[in-house]
């Protein structure tokens, strides 16, 4: 089994060599890159039995490789994150794994990929469909001075309201100003990723550190890093609060 890696992360790409050599021994590895430009460069010359594929690359994300290369063997779409893009996937029967990736995980999505045909799929109609649906803000552009800073969602732990202004946090604990407006941002952001909490506060699900009750049915939440004041999640909201904490946004 001749195996293609997408993946930008390189403590990500040890992850998988080590699963393939442990559950694999025999799989080769033909390529190990880190771009689409790479990628469809690849492709173009050479096959693979197998493409493990991570969503967001260092170019951009990996559906516009399905655009760009028409034929693709079976591919196994990584990613931090579940969107709703990853129900079509399923259905076109194209597997996908959350990370971190487990050891059973990983041997149910390949072993269902070997049982595939090994000629190579017409991918171009998923590729469009996953471009429609990938629809949430990917990335945010702020200035700083005289320069432009792209802030990766995934690397945003929350966004808040202070005396009129829009902030954006990172997970490192930087803040940027933002031209947009709480109220516009959340409709830009996955649900499954991002609560509005408060009036002037939309977290991350990874920066929640802890939950506690609070008098009069609220619950209080701390945020990591710090937020400037305490969060109080209102009582009408609690059940929908707890609804999303437990992954069970519609």
């Amino acid at each position: 089994m001749k195996v293609l890696i997408l993946e930008d992360e390189v403590p990500a790409q040890m992850q998988l060599k080590r699963l393939l050599s442990v559950h694999y021994p025999n799989a080769v590895i033909a390529a190990t890159l880190d771009s689409v430009d790479k990628a469809a460069r690849w492709l173009a010359s050479h096959s693979a039995d197998l493409i493990f594929m991570d969503v967001e690359l260092s170019d951009g994300v990996c559906f516009e490789l399905f655009n760009r290369i028409p034929l693709m063997p079976p591919v196994i779409i990584i990613t931090a994150y579940e969107h709703y893009a990853l129900a079509a996937l399923k259905k076109s029967a194209v597997d996908y794994l959350l990370k971190p990736v487990g050891d059973s995980e990983f041997v149910e999505a390949v072993e269902k990929c070997c049982k595939k045909s090994s000629k190579p799929q017409d991918l171009r109609n998923l590729g469009m469909l996953m471009t429609q649906l990938q629809d949430y803000k990917q990335r945010f552009v702020v200035k700083v001075g005289d320069h432009i800073i792209i802030v990766n969602t995934q690397d945003i732990a929350y966004f808040y309201s202070k005396e009129k202004s829009t902030y954006i946090m990172t997970r490192e604990g930087k803040h940027y100003l933002s031209d947009a407006s709480l109220e516009s941002i959340e409709e830009q952001l996955n649900p499954r990723e991002f609560f509005k909490l408060s009036r002037n506060c939309i977290a991350s699900i990874s920066a929640i550190s802890s939950i506690s009750k609070h008098f009069n049915s609220r619950l209080r939440v701390e945020l990591q890093p710090p937020f400037h004041q305490h969060i109080l999640v209102s009582r009408l909201r609690v059940p929908a609060f707890m609804k999303w904490i437990e992954g069970e946004i519609d």
